[in-house]
């Protein structure tokens, strides 16, 4: 593991190194995400928009979800539905709609 001392300025801004920059793609005028644990910061790179989207579209595929609107969320007790997640239960499936 490496450890890098960096100066904090005036307005709490660091400057990460190009080559820590390079490495992990972070990009100027990008984000990133600060994990804040017992006693440390861990930085990591946000994911683009792109990235997220893409995430997004694999998760459905992968669960063969597809949209809910809101008349069919009407229905459903968010809440309870993450409660049973959590305990291992299958989620409640929402019925086709014709026009899919």
């Amino acid at each position: 593991m490496v450890k890098l001392r960096l100066k904090v300025g005036p307005k709490g801004q660091i400057v990460i190194p190009k080559i820590l920059r390079e490495k992990y793609g972070i990009k100027e005028n990008g984000y990133v995400l600060v994990d804040v644990r017992d006693d440390e910061l861990a930085i990591t790179r946000a994911p683009s928009v792109d990235e997220t989207l893409e995430w997004i579209r694999l998760r459905r595929a992968r669960l063969r979800a597809r949209q809910a609107t809101l008349g069919e969320l009407s229905e459903v007790d968010l809440e309870e539905e993450f409660d049973e997640g959590l305990r291992g239960r299958q989620p409640v499936r929402l019925p086709e709609r014709p026009d899919a």
